[in-house]
């Protein structure tokens, strides 16, 4: 009832709590991704990248995967920041951001060269856009961690700390056409 937990812990680093939030959350990195078909061989993605989190909070290690179709080709991309990779046995553009800062935006364009275009209903059934990333130091549910003492009667000194790490859920978005 006093909100308080109290254990003797083992050896060495470990971790004595993580917890799942069940609560729709607006993702904290939101996707626009928008497919143009040029003529009969080309086609063209163009993908905003929205950091919906604080200035002072920094996302690492950003990876946005998006799904392009299996017989694609010929690829070129420019981006404004990070790299952007196509793996083609996973059909998918692979656009990697080091650091993606808070309340920024980042654009990508991607051109490939396609046999046919003229499979409109595959176009249309794309997989979704998957998006990774972890944000040190910051809590999407706000729980804190308010006092830390620690009991030692050995005299061994022990570092009393809390390390937060927001990662993305599972979640996904979907194209437009």
């Amino acid at each position: 009832n006093d909100r308080t937990i109290s254990f003797i812990p083992p050896d060495g680093e470990f971790e004595l709590m993580s917890y799942r939030l069940d609560t729709k959350v607006r993702p904290l990195i939101w996707i626009e991704a928008h497919v143009e078909p040029h003529s009969h061989s080309r086609i063209e993605y163009m993908v905003k990248a929205k950091s919906e989190f604080k200035r002072r909070s920094t996302a690492n290690n950003v990876e946005i995967s998006i799904p392009v179709p299996p017989d694609s080709d010929s690829p070129s991309f420019k981006t404004s920041v990070g790299t952007v990779r196509y793996v083609p046995e996973q059909n998918v553009i692979l656009w990697t951001i080091k650091q993606f800062q808070g309340l920024r935006e980042y654009l990508m364009r991607a051109h490939f060269g396609l046999p046919s275009i003229s499979r409109e209903n595959e176009l249309n059934e794309k997989p979704p856009i998957r998006v990774q990333f972890e944000i040190p130091y910051f809590t999407v549910s706000g729980i804190q961690v308010r006092y830390l003492k620690i009991i030692e009667k050995s005299g061994y000194q022990a570092l009393p700390w809390v390390r937060y790490i927001t990662q993305n859920g599972d979640y996904q978005l979907r194209m437009s056409p």
